[in-house]
């Protein structure tokens, strides 16, 4: 392998290692979302149901105190 075709192949091979460096970091983006909405929607739906329960808590109160 001649010296010229050595140092196209070291290219070549940097380019592929910073392609799948900017893919992993892709993925590590998206996985860190995924795991972000799997925590917050059971959240979100959980104080919306508390915030039902006590309104609905509240309200009966009212009528039975009077």
């Amino acid at each position: 392998m001649t010296r010229d075709e050595q140092f196209l192949a070291d290219d070549k091979m940097r380019a592929e290692i910073a392609r799948l460096i900017a893919e992993a970091g892709k993925l590590n983006e998206e996985a860190g979302k995924i795991r972000r909405e799997t925590i917050l929607y059971p959240l979100v739906i959980a104080t919306g149901l508390v915030g039902s329960i006590a309104a609905l808590t509240t309200v009966l109160l009212k009528i039975v105190a009077g």
